[in-house]
């Protein structure tokens, strides 16, 4: 890390959850990471950076890239493995490393070493930023806009600790244990199950709506920003005990003991909450394990359980498109109850009851009708979902001839976008990677200039060529009517249901969406284009409809978004789909 001032992380007011988090990880990086989520301005970031000025210095091989512990002879590096003598130590501080988007796969992993091939023809490994963040953290901001295919390696090193590289000649493998924290903005889209599975816990954050809360985030901040130096030394102190605890939880982990009672009810409550796989079970374990160190004990509780299960459930839980990801919590309550050894009799009722009496009254709440509600500015319920059907004859011929498959996707291969990795061309060469082909022509420079009067020479073969990638897929803008002709007949209501079902179609298909609404005079985006349906519903659902039908208003509107939309992004396929009574009377 450069010079920047750090926020000092017991400074931040509230967001309970992503401290704990973090701090889990921090006594015990095999839980597997932390993925944040929430909008801009919650202290997603200034918590992760934060974090790092409290970790533990380590203890380094004084020259080592891959900050090798001197006493880990088992992990070493390639270099550290066959030194022939002890080398020198020197203790740092843990470092952060921060993911930039556009980063290629030869930063992330590492890659040959082009200086040293070109001096002496040697083949020799030069470490990538996973070698940068061993013992440390490795921080992705807007995790769900890089590359899948980088996420994945990522993750593979997260998980086994390891980060292998067979690539250009060169095979290695060394030590890559950091924790991992990514943040992300769900409006800007969602990162796919598989992905969001491997992070071991998951956070939602919110900001704060309590006054007095809001109050003291702007008056820390605003100390901060003007005297920070002093704001930092008010905070020293706190952020010192904090850091003996990190490291008093890190020590006390090997004798935390968790019985098999509890090991049982944690199978239990994975189970019960649908989880595929094994890794939720294991991931919270071991988070009960760490908080119990955090916390001092050896014995593993209840409560330790119950606190981080909202943790580790709510990302790899099934759950159907729209549904709230948080937890609920008496859900989870009335599992561990059910788990709980040797139930008290008191509590043996079945929580089949209990649900069946919240569902009949949630059944019975909303009016399908609307009854009782004044003809101007109706909140309609929305009807009925059902499976969008593929049209059929030539218009879906058209419409397959502008399209690819349908699904909202990364496209190799093409001119745009950024450069994510390289290959061997297959003809001409049209965007030449230049690292990519010196790095392929450096084990052969040193023999060629031996017998060639040219420094550097590139042979044909050597040539490599720019894998570029870039998003493609389709923006679904709704152009709504909400005149209050539309509240007649529940006509709004079956409209409403028609957008759902292509809502959760585009959810599948991971397509981007966008509304615009019209009534009275005027139109308006009420939704500007996002990846997040989630949001799209929430809007549609506080619809209302009510006054005159300004339908060329709308039409407009719709036009003006997807020209500008189209104008950003040339690879997007623009799709209207206009929702009226056709009955225009304004504008």
């Amino acid at each position: 890390m450069s010079g920047r001032q750090v926020f000092p992380f017991p400074a931040i007011v509230g967001q309970e959850e992503i401290k704990l988090a973090l701090l889990l990880n921090a006594i015990c990086p095999a839980i597997g990471g932390v993925l944040i989520r929430g909008h801009k301005g919650t202290a997603k970031s200034t918590a992760v950076r934060a974090l790092s000025r409290i970790l533990p210095d380590i203890e380094v091989v004084s020259d080592c890239p891959f900050m090798c512990a001197p006493s880990s002879a088992p992990e070493a590096c390639p270099r550290c493995a066959t030194a022939s003598t002890a080398r020198q130590s020197a203790v740092r501080s843990a470092r952060l490393v921060e993911l930039p988007l556009g980063v290629t796969e030869d930063r992330v992993a590492g890659t040959l070493d082009i200086e040293r091939a070109l001096k002496s023809g040697e083949k020799h490994f030069e470490p990538g930023l996973l070698a940068a963040a061993h013992r440390g953290m490795l921080y992705i901001d807007e995790v769900n806009l890089l590359s899948d295919h980088i996420v994945d390696i990522l993750l593979d090193a997260a998980a086994m600790g390891v980060n292998y590289v067979e690539r250009e000649g060169v095979s290695v493998s060394h030590a890559s244990s950091f924790i991992l924290v990514g943040t992300m903005n769900p409006e800007e889209g969602e990162l796919r199950p598989q992905l969001l599975d491997r992070f071991g816990l998951a956070v939602d954050v919110q900001a704060a709506h309590d006054i007095d809360m809001r109050t003291e985030v702007v008056r820390r901040r605003i100390a901060f920003d003007e005297h920070p130096n002093a704001f930092q030394q008010q905070w020293a102190e706190t952020e010192r005990a904090e850091q003996k605890r990190l490291l008093d939880a890190r020590r006390l982990l090997p004798e935390v003991h968790l019985h098999d009672d509890l090991l049982k009810m944690i199978a239990g409550i994975c189970n019960d909450f649908g989880v595929d796989g094994m890794r939720a079970d294991i991931v919270m374990y071991r988070a009960a394990v760490a908080l119990a160190a955090y916390e001092g004990r050896t014995d593993v509780s209840e409560a330790d359980i119950r606190r981080v299960a909202p943790l580790v459930l709510p990302h790899r839980r099934r759950r159907q498109p729209f549904d709230e990801p948080n937890v609920d919590e008496q859900e989870l309550d009335d599992s561990m109850e059910r788990h709980r050894p040797n139930p008290p009799e008191s509590h043996t009722p079945p929580p089949e009851s209990d649900a069946s009496g919240d569902s009949g009254e949630g059944d019975g709440a909303p009016e399908p009708d609307g009854q009782g509600r004044t003809p101007e500015d109706k909140q309609a319920p929305i009807g009925q979902t059902y499976a969008v059907q593929a049209l059929e004859g030539p218009l879906q011929q058209g419409i397959a001839q502008q399209r690819a498959t349908g699904r909202r996707s990364r496209k190799l291969g093409g001119r745009s976008g950024h450069y994510v990795t390289s290959r061997q061309p297959q003809g001409r060469v049209r965007d030449v990677a230049i690292d990519a082909t010196l790095r392929a022509a450096a084990p052969n420079l040193y023999e060629r200039r031996l017998s060639e009067e040219n420094p550097v020479l590139i042979r044909s073969t050597d040539l490599r060529e720019k894998v570029r990638e870039s998003r493609g897929g389709n923006l679904i803008l709704f152009a709504v009517d909400a005149s209050g002709s539309m509240g007649a007949r529940d006509r709004m209501i079956a409209t409403k249901g028609a957008i759902m079902s292509l809502l959760l179609d585009a959810y599948q298909k991971r397509d981007q969406v966008g509304m615009v609404s019209f009534r009275g005079r005027d139109a308006s985006i009420i939704l500007p284009p996002t990846s997040s349906v989630e949001l799209a519903q929430q809007y549609l659902v506080h619809m209302k409809t009510g006054g005159r039908t300004p339908l060329a208003a709308g039409l407009a509107k719709a036009y003006e978004l997807l020209s500008r939309s189209r104008h950003r992004d040339r690879d997007m396929q623009p799709l209207l789909v206009l929702l009226t009574d056709g009955r225009a009377n304004a504008g």
